[in-house]
């Protein structure tokens, strides 16, 4: 074949086109499980800042995780375990599930050291630029706040992604859901205002008014559907099956 004529470099650059393409795709699927677990062990890292763990090492995250986080559970608005299988909660694609008139409730129980319970909820809303993401840690209580941490993807350096400081998120410690025993959750406004739901409040942050809003959106939002949930711990009522009956986080 002629190399100089036009089918020889059509032909040419189309077999040249198929083995970059076949090279970058087996690169891709063989970085594929890296890079998923590298998302996974950020999202531990997450949640164990709700809890004030501090986050390990890398090769540590997942056994670290592991030893706190002891069940995985799904509930319904009616404060009902629906499913405890090993990382169900962990799982749940929290982008998509709050587009759901039916989402799913995920719930993260932690026994901490001290022998303590701690149930983690997992939060998705939206802030200036872009979605924001948290946890928050609940005491056994069911109504006081034990820590929380937010994320954001693209929120402006210095002012709405301060939502990720350790100062802003330390706020929501100790602030409570239920207020004579109606839920009113947390809102985040302006200092100096007060809530006129009877909510406790924790200060907005200064210039970064639409993400704080977006915060106390997302509160409101993904907490509140836990409700019959928390109560149901407030009146030590058996919403959590009994851990000889579910499939925990624990390795085989």
């Amino acid at each position: 074949m002629n190399k100089n004529s036009n089918t020889y470099q059509i032909l040419y650059a189309a077999v040249m086109v198929l083995l970059v393409g076949s090279l970058l795709a087996l690169i891709y699927m063989a970085l594929k499980p890296k890079q998923n677990e590298n998302i996974a062990n950020d999202t531990r890292k997450q949640i164990l800042s709700a809890l004030h763990i501090a986050a390990p090492d890398d090769s540590k995250v997942k056994e670290t995780y592991e030893k706190y986080i002891i069940q995985d559970l799904l509930v319904d608005r009616d404060g009902n375990v629906v499913d405890s299988a090993q990382n169900v909660a962990f799982d749940v694609d929290m982008k998509k599930n709050v587009k759901l008139d039916d989402r799913q409730l995920p719930v993260m129980k932690c026994k901490m050291d001290d022998g303590s319970i701690k149930y983690v909820l997992p939060m998705y809303g939206a802030g200036l630029w872009g979605p924001i993401w948290g946890y928050v840690a609940v005491n056994d209580d069911g109504n006081t706040i034990y820590g929380a941490n937010f994320s954001h993807e693209g929120e402006t350096p210095g002012l709405g992604a301060r939502i990720a400081d350790k100062d802003f998120q330390d706020e929501f410690v100790d602030k409570h859901l239920f207020q004579e025993g109606e839920y009113k959750g947390v809102v985040v406004l302006k200092k100096g205002l007060k809530s006129t739901t009877g909510a406790e409040v924790v200060d907005a942050l200064t210039g970064a008014t639409i993400t704080s809003l977006g915060v106390s959106a997302m509160l409101e939002d993904c907490l509140a559907p836990y409700k019959a949930f928390l109560m149901k711990l407030q009146s030590n009522t058996p919403a959590v099956v009994p851990e000889s009956e579910i499939n925990n986080n624990q390795p085989e």
